[in-house]
């Protein structure tokens, strides 16, 4: 497993660089190692290599992964979410990235644990406006983090986006700026904001300049994905 410790090393003097370059504290980015479809061993591996914070898409996979590791690492959900599937994620995960419905957001609340902290909850944004993408208009996110923030079960923590895919690091730049400045306009609405979840392994330099605070990176730590 030594290529998961060397591409983690990689990756987050990645991350230090680009902090450097945009004047920023290091500790101000987090490391979300996207470990949806990987095997355990993987997750091994990088919890061997310093690394706590894993993001799941798939309830059950994940599922098996946090009954073997626990509370050893730190459990993010970042995929789609349906109703179905709310309990098991409110009462196994410490995130939800992608809250992009009242109704979702609620029933998160209801069925988390009262042994529990809130679950800590970011509301997915359509930065892009991509038909093929989930997530909100920048128009809906106020009054569903205004909503949002008001249940007892949750912690509204931030923002996250899934931009689309681009080469320019110019036109990266652009769709995480105006992720930014939504994140900023909320704040100033009285919204107590602390994070921008985005980046991922071919922009987190670009989204590290732009002010994110937690890049989600998984093909730079476990190679290429495999198809499920």
């Amino acid at each position: 497993m030594e290529p998961i410790r060397n591409r983690l090393f990689q990756v987050r003097q990645r991350i230090a660089d680009a902090a450097r370059a945009a004047g920023r504290d290091l500790d101000s980015v987090q490391l979300l190692a996207v470990s949806k479809t990987r095997p355990l061993a993987d997750l091994q591996a990088a919890l061997e290599a310093g690394q706590r914070a894993f993001g799941e898409s798939y309830l059950q996979d994940a599922e098996a992964k946090i009954a073997a590791i626990g509370t050893l690492a730190e459990w993010h959900f970042i995929g789609p979410l349906q109703s179905n599937k709310t309990r098991a994620v409110a009462e196994q995960f410490d995130w939800v990235h992608s809250i992009d419905r009242l109704k979702i957001a609620q029933r998160l609340s209801d069925q988390r644990p009262g042994d529990r902290a809130p679950l800590n909850v970011c509301l997915q944004v359509n930065i892009s406006n991509q038909p093929s993408k989930s997530g909100i208009t920048t128009g809906e996110a106020a009054e569903l983090a205004q909503a949002v923030r008001e249940l007892p079960g949750l912690c509204l923590r931030g923002l996250m986006a899934l931009p689309a895919q681009e080469v320019d690091p110019r036109r990266q730049r652009e769709a995480f700026r105006q992720l930014h400045q939504l994140s900023q306009a909320l704040q100033q609405a009285g919204l107590p904001l602390d994070t921008l979840s985005m980046g991922m392994s071919q922009d987190l330099e670009a989204a590290i300049a732009e002010g994110t605070t937690l890049v989600r990176v998984g093909t730079a730590i476990f190679g290429a994905r495999r198809v499920r």
